[in-house]
């Protein structure tokens, strides 16, 4: 068995990655929660299980020292946020691995594919790991194991394959992300207002790297990455249980895709369908069972193939569950990680690990 030594592990940040990752550690047989770093003073001090909402202590306080996090540790699960602050989130994830640690994270975007990644940003990576002998993998669900993984194995079911298609449909009606939501990819915005995640070139940027991970998996060249964007208004105001108020007329949905474009078709496509609301586009594609999120994968060919993923964690939330499987995908990757040594890795070269050893009925909480 692969990772049988139990490998000291840090949690970086504790909002919607790092709750799911406190808790992945705390179920994991070999591995052993040994510190989390937070930047919010009112965090500091407190439990990691009440932080995590395990319903009991863990022993481990909360903490904004980061040196002392970090002395010992073999792994850290980066989980801050890398979406409007990527330079802070490189710094700190490349002062993690010149301890010699193994990271994993879902924050660094342009990494979920090293080969493609700007120079620069490799190279500060290939440099740390260099000079401290630790490792890097970039992961999550959509960009991630959601059109990386997933769909290369639905591929080899099948006997023709025509087009590989994923889709991240998603109801932000219950999210509590408002930076995210709000301004990155403009829900509630004038329909003037020009979102920043999907401004020419930036969805390329973001899940390029997966349309070129599948078609080096398919041995297929591409002629070019190419985007599509749809917006639309809300026919009317509605209130959100975490976000509040979105105003009638402001933006209440978006779709885009990114094509992988093979023989001047598009052959491999990354599709969002993402609203506030679901009264908002409702001719759009929405989730096969009618709830607040899926994700799919469709293999058109013979057989024709279709996957649908709906994850649920935090009493019933769809984007936790999304949030907590890209969790389960890292930190399950870590004694496998440490074994193959320094590195920067990506999701062709780290094997799908089983739950090997974690198969159990858990007490209640």
């Amino acid at each position: 068995m692969s990772g049988s030594r139990t490998v000291k592990a840090v949690v970086w940040g504790t909002g919607n990655v790092g709750r799911a990752a406190i808790r992945a550690i705390d179920a994991h047989p070999h591995l052993e929660l040994t510190a989390v770093i937070v930047h919010n003073p009112d965090k500091v001090g407190r439990d990691a299980g009440d932080l995590a909402d395990i319903g009991r202590n863990l022993g481990v306080l909360a903490t904004d020292d980061i040196d002392l996090a970090l002395a010992g540790a073999e792994s850290v699960v980066y989980a801050a946020s890398g979406d409007i602050r990527p330079a802070d989130a490189l710094t700190d994830i490349t002062r993690a691995i010149r301890t010699g640690a193994t990271v994993v994270s879902t924050s660094l975007y342009a990494l979920y594919d090293p080969a493609s990644a700007p120079a620069e940003l490799r190279d500060a990576v290939l440099a740390a790991i260099d000079e401290g002998g630790g490792s890097l993998f970039v992961s999550g669900i959509d960009p991630g194991w959601g059109n990386d993984i997933l769909p290369i194995l639905a591929t080899g079911v099948a006997s023709i394959v025509e087009q590989v298609r994923c889709q991240e449909i998603f109801d932000y009606t219950t999210y509590d992300q408002p930076d995210s939501v709000r301004y990155l990819i403009g829900m509630g915005q004038p329909m003037d207002y020009e979102p920043p995640m999907v401004a020419p070139t930036v969805p390329t940027m973001v899940w390029g790297g997966q349309i070129r991970l599948i078609a080096r998996a398919l041995g297929v060249e591409l002629d070019e990455i190419r985007e599509t964007l749809l917006r639309r208004p809300l026919d009317a105001t509605i209130d959100t249980p975490r976000m509040g108020v979105f105003e009638q007329g402001t933006q209440g949905a978006i779709r885009f895709e990114v094509q992988g474009i093979v023989d001047g078709e598009p052959l491999i496509v990354i599709e969002h369908i993402t609203r506030i609301h679901p009264s908002c586009a409702p001719d759009w594609p929405s989730p096969p069972d009618g709830g607040d999120g899926a994700h799919r994968v469709i293999i058109e060919g013979r057989p024709r193939i279709e996957i649908s993923v709906e994850a649920t964690d935090e009493g019933g939330n769809r984007a936790a569950g999304g949030n907590a499987t890209a969790v389960g995908r890292l930190v399950n990757s870590i004694n496998w990680l440490r074994e193959a040594g320094p590195g920067l890795y990506d999701a062709l070269d780290v094997p799908l690990t089983p739950a090997f050893g974690k198969l159990k009925r858990m007490a209640p909480t």
